[in-house]
C-alpha cells in the first residue's frame, strides 16, 4: 500500500473525476482535500471492514470495488459494485457509527481518503456538496429498486441490467462501445443473485448476439 499526502502540493487531477465534486469551485475542492491521502490497493485487498469505525470517506480515483456483506446463513452478498468517480464510507462518517459493510478491491485501485470531519464540514458549509450527496443517495436507491424489480425477471434481463448498472456513469466510452472491467463471474453472480453457471451461459449468449465483446481485462457493451 502506498500513501501520498498532497497537502501543500497540486491537487490530484483524478479528484475531478469524482461526481461529488462536479460544479464545486476549484478553491472549495482544494480546501476540502487539503488532508486527502491517496492509497493504492491490490486486487482482492480489503479496504474497509464491517464494524470498523468511520474515520475517513473514500473517493475512488481508479479501479473497481465491491460492497459486501453476509446473510444469516453466512453467504456472501454483493450489495454494489463501484467504479472510478464514486465514493464510499460516507454513511459511517455522517452518522458516526461503525461501518455496515466490507469494501473489497476487485481490481488494482487508487483511493483518495478524506478525514470524516473534513467531509462533514464540506457538507455543512457548501450547499452544492449537500445536493451532490443527495443525488448520489437517490441514484443508488433507484438502482436498488431497479434490481428488486428485476428479481422476478429472466436471467438474460438480470445479467444485462447488471452490466448496464456497472456501465452507467462509470464505464469508459470509446468508438466501440462502453468499456467495463471483465469481472469474475462469481462477482457478477453475487451481484445479480444468479448462479455462476447461469451468468456464464448468459454472457456467452450476449457475446454470440454481438451485444458484448469480452477481452482478458475488459468487457465492452456494444449496444
Amino acid at each position: 500500500m502506498d500513501d501520498r499526502y498532497h497537502s501543500g502540493a497540486p491537487i490530484n487531477p483524478l479528484i475531478y473525476s469524482v461526481r461529488f465534486f462536479e460544479g464545486l469551485p476549484k478553491t472549495v475542492v482544494e480546501k476540502a482535500t487539503t488532508h486527502l491521502v491517496t492509497r493504492t490497493h491490490a486486487a482482492n485487498q480489503v479496504i474497509l471492514l464491517e464494524n470498523d469505525w468511520g474515520t475517513s470517506v473514500y473517493f475512488l480515483l481508479s479501479g473497481w470495488v465491491k460492497i459486501r456483506t453476509y446473510n444469516l446463513d453466512g453467504k456472501e452478498v454483493t450489495l454494489n459494485i463501484l467504479g472510478q468517480g464514486e465514493l464510499f464510507g460516507e454513511m459511517a462518517a455522517l452518522d458516526e457509527a461503525p461501518r455496515s459493510t466490507d469494501v473489497i478491491a476487485l481490481t488494482p485501485t487508487l483511493t483518495g481518503n478524506m478525514p470524516a470531519q473534513d467531509f462533514v464540514q464540506l457538507i455543512q458549509t457548501e450547499p452544492l456538496a449537500g445536493i451532490r450527496l443527495s443525488q448520489l443517495m437517490a441514484r443508488r436507491l433507484r438502482q436498488v429498486n431497479r434490481r428488486l424489480r428485476l428479481r422476478e425477471s429472466d436471467s438474460m434481463s438480470r445479467v444485462a441490467d447488471t452490466l448496464l448498472i456497472l456501465a452507467e456513469g462509470q464505464g469508459i466510452q470509446d468508438q466501440t462501445g462502453i468499456q467495463i472491467p471483465n469481472l469474475p463471474h462469481r462477482e457478477l453472480s453475487s451481484f445479480s443473485g444468479l448462479a455462476r453457471e447461469t451468468v456464464t451461459r448468459v454472457l456467452t449468449k450476449l457475446e454470440k448476439k454481438g451485444l458484448i465483446i469480452r477481452c482478458h481485462q475488459t468487457l465492452c457493451i456494444i449496444d
